[in-house]
């Protein structure tokens, strides 16, 4: 019964526009959809992002406009790194030194804070292929109660609250 009652929503909140820790989120926003533009070189899928879900100071994700991104973004190593450049792919698994220590150190970080593996999602796009994971990145990221994007940094829906281990995600 405990666990039960953990995954319940934790309020019912009006689907539309709102105001969650200072972030402005709309479920009925352009961007809830992820698709192959938001797949960065190094794995992160910006689509689940909570700088990307966001309405307010909204970033364009890794391959968008970079007018409009923090510096560290713009600045990122892995983004901008020369090898991958120099192989001529659009991820990461195309270098030679995949996964660098770059990469391996962000992984064990995403890993440890969020439950997501870059690594394993490059080894996946390797494997089945870029439009195949976006197909599955949709299933795995959707909100089974009210369909909208999960972020990957939050515990929990940003629309209706329900928690991510009652959606699987951890």
């Amino acid at each position: 019964m405990t666990q039960r009652t953990n995954c319940m929503r934790r309020s019912h909140r009006p689907i539309g526009k709102i105001s969650i820790k200072g972030f402005i989120i709309s479920s009925s926003s352009s961007h809830t959809a992820i698709r192959r533009i938001h797949i960065a070189p190094c794995g992160m899928n910006c689509g689940v992002c909570i700088a990307y879900l966001r309405d307010k100071n909204r970033c364009p994700g890794c391959k968008g406009d970079s007018d409009t991104k923090s510096p560290h973004c713009v600045q990122c190593s892995i983004k901008n790194c020369g090898k991958l450049k120099a192989s001529g792919g659009k991820y990461c698994f195309s270098c030679g030194e995949f996964p660098c220590k770059r990469l391996r150190h962000l992984d064990q970080r995403y890993r440890t804070k969020y439950g997501m593996s870059m690594i394993d999602n490059l080894r996946s796009i390797e494997k089945d292929g870029i439009n195949t994971f976006v197909t599955n990145e949709r299933r795995r990221w959707k909100c089974r109660h009210c369909g909208n994007i999960v972020s990957v940094h939050r515990a929990e829906c940003l629309v209706c609250s329900t928690k991510k281990n009652c959606l699987g995600l951890l």
